[in-house]
């Protein structure tokens, strides 16, 4: 339980939160919702204990475990599975402890370890630490690389993964969807759904807080209010307060009105002078309803193309990769004015490298890209705003695109997408990751582009921003090809599905639901492959190849060679546990060479437990 009471919080001279009362439960999954800058974040590092209230207090209830998602990870030789595993502190430890004590052959402390394990649930630690890096993409022969051999991007989810693997009574989650394709987040919301603690989480995925929330905390003009239900539910509740509240509003003007002109039509009159003095106290204590204040909605657009060709753009036969890897193989994809494409496959499947090849930034390794001559694209890439130049201004980098065009021009361009006045000038050194993703968006839009390629352009925007990019994207008359984790957005937004996987690009016949349904029952045709997500390092950037469905009769051999196994090491160290068995030293070297047989036997069925289920999904 965590309770606020007359809670109040600053960040420097703002007042973030003031006057807070409420109290959160076990069990509840709180999705924290606001605007920029209303004080989501300070909140968890409030509940962290990295900064303390201004005013009033906060209680959790007893020696509540606390887990988050560590914002940076170092370059560290320890393999990605001991990496997640050691979010698990006390099996760590005791695993550790075990390690070293049987090289000493130091029984009794080896037998204390055994000790720790069993009461930590140590022994199937290794299993639930791979099954944690299966969800969030990473395939099998993964899981042993070095950290400091994933990108950035990767390394997120292995601190994702180290989060869901520590112990936990509450959990806080920032914006756990901004790295997963959207195969990992159908993953993580089926774990999050049996999570049995206090969930906080900040997500700008309105989907994703449907489908997790049970409860929705509103910040807003330094007050927060809780919300049964997930988002959709709060929009709704929300709605309908201001609702109820304009209308209390507008009959307490009414009344207002009413009382005034009695009070100066008889307060003169000695015969009503009463009656006028009651009035004028009833005046004084009407409550003073505000009336609702409509939040200036942000608005933006993608201009009209200049010219609209039917025909813009097509790949024949084409083979796109990098160098001499092959990532997609016989590629024949087109589009045309009015096409609105959603890309779906898991990360490293291809759908990066088909952008980049429509783009023309990637060359083909063979066949034929042919684009039309007026066509015009708009790209987007999770690398673009890592091109924003530090020490610029929004306006010097629209400047550098268009030198001639007057500085009016670009101000009032600028305007139109939130950066009015001032703010046109200030350096993008002190942008949020939500301002930067809004100017390169508004980059892309000034070029007035016949056909936008979108790749994960929702990362680091808000809720507002997203409905105002799902409603420019409707109004564009060209062509769009999105890739995104939003199922929001692209329903939205795309009315066509096609599928990157297995090295092709196909239609997919349905919508983002038999997608999810696909993947939740590997619904696949007779003959096809399962995509296979990427080995995801940065030094050799290799690729897995695709791997048949598992027969089920040997997944569920697999896991019955596993259970089976824990269950007859858990017998060995239960008979290790006891100190008098180490009386006999016959005993202990007999039962410790059982033991050692059987965590070598435990660890190969792993293996081919993961590997089967790895190439199952």
């Amino acid at each position: 339980m965590i309770s606020f009471r007359t809670f109040a919080l600053r960040r420097g001279e703002r007042l973030l939160l003031s006057d807070v009362d409420l109290t959160l439960y076990d069990g509840y999954r709180v999705g924290v919702v606001g605007r920029n800058g209303t004080g989501k974040s300070s909140l968890f590092a409030v509940i962290r204990g990295e900064l303390e209230p201004d005013r009033g207090d906060i209680e959790l209830s007893g020696k509540i475990r606390v887990a988050d998602v560590a914002q940076e990870t170092p370059a560290l030789p320890a393999p990605a599975l001991n990496f997640v595993l050691s979010g698990d502190t006390a099996v760590a430890a005791a695993l550790e402890l075990e390690a070293r004590a049987l090289e000493q052959e130091d029984w009794e402390t080896v037998a204390i370890a055994h000790q720790q394990l069993e009461e930590y649930g140590g022994y199937d630690a290794r299993a639930r630490a791979g099954r944690l890096l299966h969800g969030l993409g990473f395939p099998a022969d993964t899981h042993e690389c070095p950290v400091a051999e994933f990108s950035g991007g990767w390394r997120v989810r292995l601190n994702l993964a180290r989060a869901l693997m520590t112990p936990s009574d509450l959990l806080l989650l920032d914006e756990p969807t901004n790295h997963l394709d959207l195969d990992a987040v159908l993953w993580l919301e089926q774990w999050l759904l049996k999570y049995p603690g206090m969930l906080l989480l900040i997500s700008h995925d309105r989907e994703f807080l449907d489908n997790v929330a049970t409860h929705t905390l509103h910040l807003r003009d330094g007050g927060a209010q809780l919300y049964s239900g997930g988002y959709t539910d709060f929009e709704r509740q929300r709605a309908e307060q201001l609702r109820q509240q304009q209308i209390a509003h507008e009959k307490e003007l009414a009344e207002r009105a009413h009382l005034q002109s009695f009070i100066d039509r008889f307060k003169a009159k000695a015969s009503k002078a009463k009656q006028a003095q009651s009035r004028i106290k009833r005046l004084a204590k009407l409550s003073g309803t505000e009336a609702v204040r409509v939040e200036r909605q942000l608005r933006i657009e993608f201009g009209q193309p200049q010219k609209l060709p039917h025909s813009l753009l097509r790949l024949r036969h084409a083979d796109a990769g990098y160098g001499e890897r092959r990532v997609l193989h016989q590629v024949d994809f087109g589009l045309e004015a009015g096409d609105r494409i959603g890309l779906l496959g898991p990360n490293g499947a291809g759908k990066s490298t088909l952008v980049k090849t429509l783009v023309g930034e990637l060359p083909l390794l063979s066949g034929e890209r042919n684009a039309h001559p007026d066509l015009r694209i708009g790209y987007f890439a999770q690398h673009t705003l890592e091109s924003l130049q530090e020490g610029q201004s929004p306006l010097d980098h629209l400047r550098e695109q268009s030198p001639d065009t007057p500085t009016q021009a670009l101000r009032d361009f600028l305007g139109r997408w939130s950066f009015p006045g001032d703010r046109a000038f200030e350096s993008v050194d002190g942008f949020s990751g939500g301002e930067r993703a809004r100017l390169a968006l508004a980059l892309v839009a000034w070029r007035q582009p016949n056909v936008l390629l979108l790749d994960e352009p929702t990362n680091h925007l808000d809720l507002e921003m997203r409905e105002s990019l799902a409603e420019a994207l409707a109004d564009f008359d060209g062509a769009i090809v999105m890739v995104s984790h939003d199922r929001h957005l692209i329903g939205l937004v795309c009315d066509t599905y096609w599928r990157v996987a297995n090295g092709g690009v196909s239609s997919f016949d349905g919508d983002l639901d038999a997608y999810a349904a696909w993947l939740r029952t590997y619904a696949l045709k007779e003959g096809e492959t399962k995509p296979a997500p990427p080995v995801p390092l940065a030094s050799n950037d290799k690729r897995l190849v695709a791997r048949k469905v598992p027969n089920p009769y040997k997944l569920a051999r697999a896991e019955a060679e596993v259970a089976d196994a824990e269950a007859r090491l858990t017998e060995v160290d239960a008979k290790l546990a006891d100190p008098a068995v180490f009386a006999d030293e016959v005993k202990v070297a007999e039962l410790m060479h059982m033991r050692d047989a059987l965590y070598q036997q435990l660890q190969a069925a792993e293996h081919a437990w993961a590997a089967l289920y790895d190439s199952a999904g």
